[in-house]
């Protein structure tokens, strides 16, 4: 038994280490990272960016796996931190708040792999001279951001998620 846990623990972390480093070298290979330093005027500190992604994925993937470390809201709610009556108000309001903010770096950060990589693959320009599409290629992307915000926010206002319908 112990022979098969630690078997199952050598597997689990190698692939773990496969699949990390199919992730990073698509995000390498796009380069977003340079990308993002070269907008941002930050060139000099790109490896600052690039340590920031590797160390929250492995913050992400931690707390996804050993989720017991990261309650840290049980915690404060048991210990009315901020006293008696404003606890839970003070908590959900910051929660609140954290959510939205990862949300919104979230959405940035996925919808640009998603230009990167459409741009490497150079589809955007394929597509629109196939189509005949001069003008407008702008308003054309910010209709589908928006249809996929519009998407987002009937999915989880309605709670779509606990019903799958």
């Amino acid at each position: 038994m112990l022979i098969r846990q630690i078997f199952m623990g050598i597997l689990g972390v190698s692939f773990g280490f496969i699949v990390s480093g199919g992730v990073f070298t698509v995000l390498i290979s796009v380069g977003l990272i340079p990308r993002f330093a070269g907008k941002m005027h930050i060139a000099k500190h790109v490896f600052i960016l690039e340590e920031s992604v590797v160390l929250g994925t492995i913050f992400g993937n931690f707390f996804s796996i050993f989720s017991d470390y990261g309650k840290i809201g049980e915690w404060v709610l048991s210990h009315k931190i901020f006293g008696e009556m404003h606890t839970e108000a003070v908590w959900n309001a910051a929660g609140n708040i954290l959510l939205i903010l990862f949300g919104v770096f979230s959405g940035i950060f996925v919808g640009c792999l998603a230009l990167a990589i459409a741009e490497m693959l150079n589809t955007i320009p394929i597509f629109s001279r196939r189509i005949g599409f001069r003008h407008g290629l702008g308003i054309a992307i910010l209709s589908v951001a928006l249809g996929k915000l519009a998407g987002s926010l009937v999915y989880f206002t309605q709670a779509v998620y606990l019903t799958g319908g």
